[in-house]
């Protein structure tokens, strides 16, 4: 859960999202170096006498267009590699279908029966102590923890995106077309999202909850919830 005063990202709870910061971090380290090194240049500049002088520089000139690809190719090669994972979805073990509605989530377990909700805001005046405004829901979503999940997201009226943050999970829901993403949940938790496309006037009102539990515990709730 992210606070005020929280500069970096949320805690990874996918192996998705930790290579996606573990990116974030590697194209820090090269910007960083490239505007030292302009910031370096300038320095030189602005202290040292002028020369107009004309000076063969074709070393320079081999060097300043090599070293940026160079650089394109270390940022392209990791980011073309989880861009691939990202898309990757093998034999999930769970398949959790999400349609977006204004202005509220509604969830289909497909693996199951009868096993579907909708998932509504809860109001700040109905809110239990200690659960976040404009975040908590009536019924979560609850999911196995360490099992590959797909999630299929689509919409029945407008534009929405299923986002979950600590997951690494951002897909658009779309009228009329399927679109899917998966992830892994590597530790027990309630995860936070909320709709990422703007659909409306309440389009602040329609949160996400994922809750990552142990398998038996989501035995347990999927059993409950398929008899009521």
């Amino acid at each position: 859960m992210a606070n005020h005063s929280q500069l970096g990202f949320q805690d990874a709870s996918s192996p998705i999202m930790e290579e996606l910061v573990e990116f974030h971090d590697h194209a820090l380290i090269v910007a960083l170096t490239i505007c030292s090194l302009v910031l370096y240049l300038l320095a030189h500049m602005l202290m040292e006498k002028l020369s107009s002088s004309a000076v063969d520089a074709q070393e320079v000139e081999l060097i300043w267009t090599i070293l940026p690809a160079i650089v394109l190719v270390l940022l392209a090669l990791p980011s073309l590699q989880i861009l691939y994972m990202m898309d990757e979805i093998d034999e999930p073990d769970l398949t959790l279908k999400a349609i977006g509605h204004q202005w509220y989530w509604s969830y289909e377990y497909t693996d199951f029966k009868d096993l579907s909700f909708d998932s509504y805001m809860i109001p700040t005046t109905d809110l239990p102590n200690g659960h976040f405004r404009l975040l908590e829901v009536d019924h979560r979503v609850v999911v196995p923890m360490e099992s590959p999940i797909r999630v299929i997201i689509t919409a029945g009226d407008v534009l929405h995106s299923w986002a979950v943050p600590t997951l690494g999970v951002k897909t658009d829901a779309i009228p009329g077309r399927l679109n899917q993403t998966s992830f892994i949940a590597t530790r027990p938790g309630i995860f936070y999202g909320q709709c990422s496309e703007i659909c409306g006037a309440n389009h602040s009102y329609m949160p996400i909850v994922v809750e990552s539990t142990p398998l038996p515990h989501f035995e347990a709730w999927s059993s409950l919830l398929s008899a009521s």
